[in-house]
């Protein structure tokens, strides 16, 4: 090993003695940048010692790859992060190691599907929108900065709650990989990223009139269940996906209560049924060995989607834009109405928490507003005032 100050025309002329496999050059000017000369090619290198006092080395790059002055320059840079105790050659093992954005989706999609009934969404969010973005990049080479200017973008096509859902994937799946220990993921680039303000809480009401009008034209859907499917979900307070999946071993006839033993938040309910609900309960056609109480009378099995036959009903009943959800929403704002307190009509569509429930507070106030009224008339106050 010399030392010398390694210059860019010293590095160009430099050659390896033919009776040597190597010779090492150190420079005195930028401590421990060295060049690396072999009969073959020449390299350059930082050498240093670690913080457990041990040396090492870390490679800049080949001569022929790199000019010398980004050589140098990255030597100072690395040589900083030594006197401020950091170990190049450790993170650079380290990066070497760190998968890739598409590879972490893969490892969130199979984690999901093992965890979560409603994994399509993870995986719809990977494959549509994350993995074409972001896939190609190392975890640790995602910025703040390119989640928000995407999502940005996203904006543009997209509803606010719908890209939201989109950082919550990120954001769940960065945070497995540091629950794994996946180098690389120190840092939750979504962390940084500011949660949008919005509101999506519909609070859907319908009139006897329009309730009418949409199960007339879910009637005369081609999809045959349309009907009693919407029917039910007035009728439960249901969600979408809990009807679809609805088995008559779930049914008791005689307490007249459906068990729904999967829900979205995990805990199993048991929904009373009106008679109303008994009523199309009862109607449902059965085939022996079909266990499905709404089943696809082509496969037998529960509908995947029926979003074309409820927009066709929708929009035939002059309720564009209608979602399916919306039929949850008025009924339990049919019950709070009908001075079904906000606590039980929670209960009965599975909130968990109050302020799930709360946004129907202002029906609640009406129907009370609507009951002093009818308490004054009867008592023949108005216009008594002195």
């Amino acid at each position: 090993m010399a030392k010398i100050k390694l210059t860019s025309a010293f590095c160009r002329d430099i050659t390896c003695p033919p009776h040597k496999r190597k010779e090492v050059y150190r420079c005195t000017e930028v401590i421990g940048f060295g060049l690396e000369v072999r009969q073959s090619n020449k390299t350059y290198w930082l050498y240093y010692t670690k913080p457990d006092g041990k040396a090492a080395q870390v490679k800049i790059g080949g001569y022929t790859d790199i000019p010398f002055d980004v050589a140098k320059r990255t030597a100072k840079e690395l040589r900083s992060k030594v006197v401020l105790g950091g170990n190049p050659a450790e993170d650079k093992a380290i990066r070497k190691g760190t998968i890739t954005y598409k590879e972490l989706a893969q490892m969130h999609i199979a984690h999901a599907k093992a965890h979560i009934r409603s994994h399509g969404c993870v995986e719809m969010s990977y494959r549509k929108y994350l993995i074409p973005e972001f896939g190609g990049y190392r975890i640790d080479d995602v910025t703040p900065h390119a989640i928000e200017t995407y999502f940005a973008k996203l904006r543009e096509r997209l509803a606010p709650a719908s890209v939201d859902r989109l950082r919550l994937v990120m954001n769940r799946g960065y945070k497995l990989a540091k629950g794994w220990r996946l180098p690389g993921s120190d840092l939750n680039p979504v962390e940084a990223v500011a949660r949008p303000k919005y509101d999506n809480k519909r609070t859907c009401l319908l009139s006897p009139k329009k309730a009418e009008r949409l199960l007339t034209e879910c009637g005369k859907s081609e999809n045959t269940m349309l009907k009693p499917i919407a029917q039910f979900a007035l009728a439960t307070a249901a969600r979408k996906r809990e009807i679809l999946d609805a088995k008559f071993e779930h049914v008791n006839m005689d307490r007249c209560e459906w068990l729904i033993p999967h829900t979205k938040n995990g805990h199993p309910r048991v929904v009373p049924l009106s008679a109303a609900a008994m009523e199309v309960v009862k109607a449902l056609p059965r085939k022996e060995g079909c266990e499905w109480m709404f089943a696809n009378p082509a496969t037998g099995k529960p509908y995947v989607t029926i979003k074309r036959a409820w927009k066709t009903a929708t929009d035939d009943a002059g309720l564009p834009g209608m979602h399916f959800h919306d039929l949850r929403h008025a009924a339990i704002g049919a019950m709070v109405s009908n001075n079904v307190s906000l606590h039980v009509a929670g209960k009965i569509a599975g909130h968990l928490r109050p302020e799930s429930t709360a946004r129907y507070a202002a029906i609640a106030d009406s129907t009370l507003a609507a009951a002093v009224e009818a308490g004054a008339r009867n008592l023949n106050l108005t216009g008594k005032a002195a």
